[in-house]
């Protein structure tokens, strides 16, 4: 694409508008900047500002759109697709230092806040006012904007919904530097197109968001879970729908296998409270009283064993919730630190086809002679599973990465899946998204990209090619 190349009239725009300690350029850039978490994409910017407040973000936008620079915005970094990454160079925007909690509303049940804030900083907070922010990524360092920005789910999607559940209003600067507020602290809204929620899920191509008001609920009082251990997962994953059908929905249905339990625990230093069996069903329940939870996890508990659990453990005390929820928590980083590199696909498909799905990438793992370690949602189908690189030669590794992606992605298009169910499309997965949606399709994304930016200049190469 051609982009005009950054210069020193450039730099200089910046050093004279922007206070000089938030703005980096050339070596003044640390290296984690030029790619996200999983880091198997890297490009540096030409010059890195950390903004503080929407003006700010506008100027920029407006510089950049006036002078043709490619732009991204960055929160964390927490990726795992590329999506924060410069590939064309030019101008990086990040948002950590806008992470105030502005204001907390508890007649609308809202809570406003800037792209910044991190979402442990954000669901400790509304907890310790007695109210609860459902939506719940494993990464929890992840900034909001960047969770509003993948439409993120997380655990507790399968009772409360993912992040584009919980968006009232949005703050955002367009790519000409123009400010925009899309919805508010209403409830509805049928008027006109729905341009909020475009913007959820779009990663970063469309706009920057500057702030976001939030729905929040009722702190539910009461939590409890339970590990279901059985000899397989395709016994464990048929549990999930009947489950469902029973009509106890737990607020969260994971499933782990034994072999990334063992990661976690060597990665942790520490123990499991089971590790005896092939496969295993994390169930949690919450509500308002000790009762209504009791009882609710003691049909699905009595549902679990007659349909083939080895036992049911009660994750009640703190030493139990610690040593699971540790655990479930590290399984990104213990898989990542069992091998120099790896790359991950995160397929959703229909409740009924997680067995199917997760026994074809066994079958898979033995026919490549690779590891393909997975853990994943089983209450609403999305899967994460991990190519591991081990001892593979480079030229070896892209040819088997390639061949063990077209296989797991083509498996979960058979199942009537999709490429993503939280983590996005950015820059790794656009071939296979086209492949899933056709020109038609694409050619549609294509449009809205082109209505928001005419200039191409917004994370350029990210989800579709304009």
């Amino acid at each position: 694409m051609d982009y005009k190349k950054f210069d020193e009239q450039d730099l200089n725009f910046f050093l004279e508008n922007f206070d000089r300690k938030r703005v980096f350029y050339g070596k003044e850039i640390r290296e984690d900047y030029s790619h996200d978490e999983m880091g198997t994409i890297a490009h540096y910017p030409d010059i890195l500002i950390q903004v503080v407040s929407t003006e700010e973000v506008s100027k920029v936008m407006k510089y950049a759109y006036d002078h043709h620079l490619p732009t991204v915005v960055r929160g964390s970094g927490t990726g795992l697709v590329g999506a924060c990454v410069p590939v064309f160079g030019g101008i990086m925007i990040e948002t950590t230092l806008m992470n105030h909690i502005l204001e907390l509303d508890t007649d609308n049940l809202t809570v406003t806040v800037e792209p910044g804030v991190l979402l442990m900083e954000l669901s400790k907070y509304v907890e310790d006012n007695d109210l609860f922010y459902p939506p719940d990524p494993g990464e929890k360092s992840a900034t909001i904007a960047g969770n509003i920005s993948t439409n993120a789910g997380g655990m507790r999607a399968v009772k409360y919904g993912v992040t584009r559940d919980y968006v009232r209003g949005l703050t955002v600067v367009m790519p000409d530097g123009q400010v925009l507020e899309l919805g508010g602290k209403i409830v509805k809204n049928s008027s006109g197109y729905g341009l909020k929620d475009l913007v959820i899920g779009s990663e970063g191509t469309l706009c920057v968001i500057t702030k976001a008001i939030l729905k929040l609920v009722p702190l539910p009082q009461k939590t409890i879970s339970l590990l279901v251990p059985f000899d397989s997962f395709s016994e464990a994953a048929a549990v999930v729908p009947k489950i469902i059908k029973a009509k106890h929905i737990p607020t969260a249905m994971e499933f782990m296998e034994r072999g990334t339990i063992l990661f976690a625990e060597e990665f942790l230093g520490k123990k499991f409270p089971d590790t005896n069996s092939a496969a295993y069903i994390l169930l949690t329940f919450d509500g308002n009283s000790k009762e209504q939870v009791e009882a609710e996890y003691d049909s699905v508990a009595h549902l679990c064993l007659n349909e083939g659990a080895k036992d049911v453990f009660i994750v009640d005390t703190d030493e139990r919730k610690d040593s699971v929820w540790s655990a479930r928590g590290a399984f990104l980083e213990a898989i990542k630190a069992s091998t120099p590199e790896m790359d991950e696909c995160d397929v959703v498909v229909p409740r009924n086809r997680v067995a199917d799905y997760i026994d074809f990438s066994h079958d898979l793992e033995k026919k490549m002679g690779i590891r393909i370690p997975s853990f994943g949602h089983a209450g609403d189908g999305n899967l994460h599973l991990y190519i591991c690189r081990d001892k593979m030669d480079d030229v070896t590794w892209k040819r088997t990465l390639k061949e063990a992606f077209d296989q797991l992605y083509g498996k979960a298009f058979e199942f009537d899946g999709c490429v993503s169910g939280e983590h996005g499309i950015g820059y790794a997965k656009r071939n296979y998204l086209e492949e899933d949606y056709g020109d038609y399709t694409m050619n549609l994304m294509v449009g809205i990209k082109k209505a928001f930016d005419p200039n191409n200049i917004l994370n350029p190469q990210k989800v579709c090619e304009c």
